[in-house]
């Protein structure tokens, strides 16, 4: 699996310094360090949470979670795109030794992400155009967005430059077969994840 290559730490660090006293002031927000600039997200609403579980489901029934590969939330990942930049994706499949790819604070190599996920909140944008630049700058093979705002699910794949060379969006009456380089089949029902997101209306 090819991946781009990862600047090593520095010991002056002031945007990641910066980054990680807003998580200490905000307890349950995201930081991130994207371009060179901090972003900060709010915490995950409950119908987040769900479709983030629900999504785990099928990765683990093909067997992704085992002694090959590793099914977790939350995990930074180091990005060549800056000094100090990196993400937290909402989900990631990761080579069962990635903690033999750390970098720094809560980081690992891009080298052993085979795929990472997304789901939106109220910055969606976010997700559909800075970390599509970030991902496939960091060659990730397969990035999938949950847009819970347009009611689509994004696979995008073959990252070339700063984009990636195919960006699938699907409806939620489309099943999605995700591509084999992940490791095991894994079929996503769109409608049914869409849903799980969608938050209740008084």
């Amino acid at each position: 699996m090819s991946a781009a290559s990862v600047e090593r730490p520095h010991e002056d660090r002031p945007l990641i310094a910066e980054a990680n006293r807003l998580m200490d002031r905000n307890p349950g927000h995201r930081v991130e360090i994207i371009g060179g600039k901090i972003v900060v997200a709010p915490p995950p609403d409950g119908p987040h949470a769900v479709a983030l579980t629900d999504l785990m489901l099928p990765f683990c029934t093909a067997g992704l979670h085992g002694d090959e590969s590793r099914v977790v939330q939350g995990i930074g990942l180091w990005l060549p795109t800056g000094t100090e930049d990196y993400a937290i994706p909402d989900l990631s499949l990761v080579d069962a030794d990635f903690q033999d790819h750390y970098v720094e604070n809560n980081c690992y190599e891009p080298a052993c992400f085979r795929l990472v996920l997304e789901v939106t909140s109220n910055n969606w944008k976010h997700d559909l155009r800075d970390k599509v630049k970030a991902y496939a700058s960091a060659k990730l093979p397969v990035y999938v967005i949950v847009d819970r705002k347009h009611q689509r699910l994004h696979v995008l794949t073959d990252p070339a430059g700063d984009d990636y060379e195919n960006h699938r969006p699907y409806s939620p009456d489309e099943i999605v077969t995700l591509p084999a380089s992940i490791g095991a089949d894994v079929t996503l029902h769109v409608g049914r994840v869409l849903k799980a997101g969608q938050p209740r209306t008084s």
